[in-house]
């Protein structure tokens, strides 16, 4: 199967400083792929290259066989790569039925189209179906500033994606989420991106979620991929163990085995 994503060689520094390294990704439709690693080695430096957030210095990076290195963010997301942040990304004044209508509008038009009105019955009703497919239309009518945490990392993964993107990159989708709620906002995660068929990279420090959602993991140290692995064996590999994991991650420790929800 043709690759969607192919990163060849890229490269990142920061006056001096080497923020990524020999970074060779290859990346195939429908895959779910976890990127783990400590903090700051090199995972949202990679996501933010492939975004268009932060450019490259050196390196290929090609999507559908096109060459997306130097695009800006919106017209990446144009082509279907979309992406959500760690700390959400919502309009803590608006409701969330409104905080929809507005991410379809601006997903729709642009320019001085924008400033016509945002609502009409065709957007309404793709706001409602996107509601369902969430699982969060109990919630239309309330402000985001008053939601769940849970339901507001749904609004906020519902926002980025409108345009049913090829290629989704998450940034910690359970972060600040209980463990009592980390599953069930998953599942619902992964069961809507199965429905449109969406590729998912995402950023995960816990590692419950990795071996149970993904089925490919990317381990990133000090900038580089030390390890690009079916996450069974991801999560035995030595260098894994020793510069992410921790030796004692295993004591006591059977990995469940991955799923794609």
């Amino acid at each position: 199967m043709a690759a969607i994503l192919e990163v060849d060689n890229l490269q990142k520094s920061f006056d001096g400083v080497v923020a990524a390294k020999d970074i060779h990704v290859s990346v195939e439709a429908d895959e779910i792929i976890g990127i783990i690693g400590a903090n700051g080695a090199g995972k949202t430096t990679f996501i933010n290259m492939v975004t268009g957030y932060l450019a490259p210095s050196a390196g290929s990076i090609r999507f559908q066989g096109r060459d997306i290195r130097g695009l800006p963010p919106r017209r990446i997301t144009q082509l279907g790569i979309c992406r959500s942040f760690q700390v959400s990304q919502v309009f803590m004044s608006e409701t969330v039925f409104d905080n929809l209508l507005t991410a379809f509008a601006i997903a729709e038009v642009g320019g001085l189209a924008l400033l016509r009105p945002l609502f009409s019955a065709a957007r309404a009703d793709r706001v409602g179906t996107h509601l369902e497919r969430y699982q969060i239309a109990d919630y239309g009518d309330v402000i985001a500033a008053n939601l769940p945490q849970g339901v507001r990392k749904l609004l906020d993964i519902a926002m980025a994606t409108v345009r049913r993107p090829t290629l989704l990159l998450l940034d910690e989708p359970t972060s600040g989420i209980s463990t009592e709620e980390k599953f069930e906002l998953m599942d619902i995660i992964m069961a809507a991106l199965k429905q449109d068929r969406t590729t998912v990279l995402f950023i995960e420090h816990d590692m419950e979620i990795v071996e149970r959602y993904v089925g490919r993991v990317l381990a990133f140290y000090q900038g580089e991929i030390i390890c690009d692995a079916p996450t069974a064996e991801a999560m035995r590999d030595p260098r894994v163990l020793e510069f992410v994991l921790g030796q004692e991650y295993h004591a006591g420790h059977r990995p469940s085995g991955a799923r794609n929800a």
